[in-house]
């Protein structure tokens, strides 16, 4: 099945962001805590990588933690925190032999001083490698990201090394996260909501969206190849007609 669906591929995504919903609720079916549908979550997050490698895409992005989910019960936070310790420590040397560079995007001051010395070791360790980027949203936020972009254009017209003639949108992208990646063309969200939750609002502006009632910890090898070829049946326009796209 998966060899028929990648052989009528003809365009791949270049860059894919997945909101990774439903650990909590796939537990609760199973009457498991929610921590255990966190655990259980952590497969689909290897097999995504493997097969986005595997189809060629050049960058995944990973939403694991937003700033609204430091409101969740204090021993939820606290597993995660765990949970995102142990896979940077078990995951990150199986990224740097398949030559994927990894990074964190968001406000990582909050987190603990070990979980920040760890996030750094990871990058620093995969700075160099040339293959696909995994970019980790954690204690991320849309609204954060862009504002944190218009501080820093602030910053610069106030020391006088910008003037306030020179803001567009391209300056203000230059500052947001993921500036340096392909442009968002594929945004996944699991889990049967139909919202993307504070999530790359500036990148996705023309992001195609893909929802699907599929629980994260179930969202295997098929079920990203089925988005991807979703993907390649739309008609994309960037406010075209679709006669002008077909020239």
């Amino acid at each position: 099945m998966t060899e028929a669906i990648t052989e009528t591929l003809i365009k791949v995504p270049q860059h894919v962001a997945i909101i990774m919903d439903g650990n909590g609720r796939w537990a609760q079916q199973r009457g498991k805590t929610r921590v255990a549908g966190h655990k259980s979550g952590v497969e689909s997050v290897r097999t995504s990588v493997s097969t986005a490698i595997k189809y060629g895409v050049k960058a995944l992005t990973l939403f694991a933690f937003s700033s609204e989910n430091w409101q969740r019960p204090e021993q939820e936070v606290s597993v995660l925190m765990d949970l995102f310790m142990f896979v940077l420590t078990r995951e990150v040397k199986k990224l740097h032999k398949n030559d994927v560079r990894f990074q964190v995007i968001g406000d990582v001051s909050r987190f603990s001083e070990k979980l920040q010395k760890k996030i750094k070791v990871s990058e620093d360790l995969t700075a160099n490698n040339k293959g696909m980027v995994l970019s980790v949203a954690a204690n991320y936020g849309g609204r954060w990201d862009i504002a944190n972009a218009a501080k820093t254009l602030a910053e610069k017209v106030s020391n006088n090394t910008m003037s306030v003639d020179d803001i567009s949108e391209e300056t203000l992208h230059q500052y947001t996260c993921l500036a340096n990646l392909p442009e968002l063309d594929l945004l996944i969200r699991t889990g049967g909501d139909f919202r993307i939750s504070n999530f790359l609002l500036w990148q996705a502006a023309y992001a195609e969206f893909y929802f699907t009632e599929t629980l994260w910890p179930d969202f295997d090898e098929q079920a990203l190849i089925t988005a991807m070829g979703c993907f390649d049946q739309r008609e994309r326009r960037f406010g075209q007609t679709g006669e002008q796209i077909k020239i």
